[in-house]
């Protein structure tokens, strides 16, 4: 089934009863999809752990906003290739968005005559066809750890990363102290 555009996902609604639950009939959903992120925390953590980076550069949103995992993961996908060709190892990111909430669509049937036969979302929970990250105002996306000579580099990275990402976003640089860490 092919994807229904972001915007169809993007604003943040009352949240509808996703449950899964052990036993299968309370569930209101019966399978919950994976996520298409294969990896939350890339780069250097040993340099992270030890103190080596100085400055954490992080792309926050302004409004409370509902990211898709395949949005977050072509994202993650374009700065690490930004960060690996430029900077070469010496940065540390983390996906700070865990996509956990599950999306629904009510699949309707493509023949002659089938918007008569259907109620739409009326009386039915819908079936499950992706993840998505629901996130709150000021709530962190990326955050990469890297030292001062690199910061507008990775600015420039995380501005070219932002008309992938639904919303208002914005760019922060702040200090990195041991006890800071990807607070």
């Amino acid at each position: 089934m092919p994807l229904r555009k972001g915007k169809c996902y993007t604003k943040v609604t009352k949240r509808p009863f996703v449950r899964k639950s052990k036993r299968r009939i309370l569930n209101y959903i019966k399978v919950v999809p994976h996520t298409k992120i294969p990896k939350f925390h890339s780069g250097d953590a040993v340099g992270f752990n030890s103190g080596k980076y100085k400055f954490l550069v992080c792309l926050i949103v302004k409004d409370e906003i509902q990211l898709r995992d395949n949005t977050i993961e072509s994202a993650r996908m374009e700065l690490m290739r930004n960060l690996e060709r430029n900077i070469k190892g010496n940065f540390f990111l983390s996906v700070r968005a865990y996509p956990h909430h599950i999306l629904r669509e009510h699949s309707l049937g493509s023949v002659a005559g089938s918007d008569r036969m259907t109620t739409g979302m009326a009386h039915s929970f819908g079936k499950s066809m992706g993840v998505a990250a629901r996130m709150k105002k000021k709530g962190k996306i990326f955050s990469i750890a890297c030292n001062e000579q690199h910061i507008p580099k990775v600015r420039g990275f995380l501005s070219g990363v932002m008309p992938k990402l639904p919303g208002k976003l914005s760019i922060t640089v702040q200090p990195l102290n041991i006890s800071n860490q990807m607070n």
